[in-house]
């Protein structure tokens, strides 16, 4: 399973991404896409973006189960801490 979740990104990336996966809420994408498809996906989001953000979480072989990208400013930071993600909230 892959989610994606963008934020500030023009209607067109989202319009685009639609076709891959399934948008269940504004901005939040779930769907099952082969390692080599999303990478790809993402790499098209991230150039198209503009001034937006998101963040990529996908089923990975590691302690948690899950790998996380991000990508542009958001108010959560994704922090490695001895391989574990971590999502720091600044006060």
């Amino acid at each position: 399973m892959t989610v994606i979740v963008l934020e500030r990104v023009p209607a067109s990336v989202r319009g685009e991404l639609s076709r891959w996966m399934l948008e269940i809420h504004t901005g939040v994408f779930v769907g099952s896409l082969s390692a080599k498809v999303r990478d790809l996906v993402w790499q098209q989001i991230c150039e198209q973006m503009s001034d937006g953000a998101g963040f990529l979480v996908y089923q990975t072989n590691n302690e948690q189960g899950f790998a996380i990208r991000s990508r542009g400013t958001t108010n959560r930071k994704v922090i490695e801490v001895e391989g574990l993600f971590l999502v720091r909230i600044p006060s």
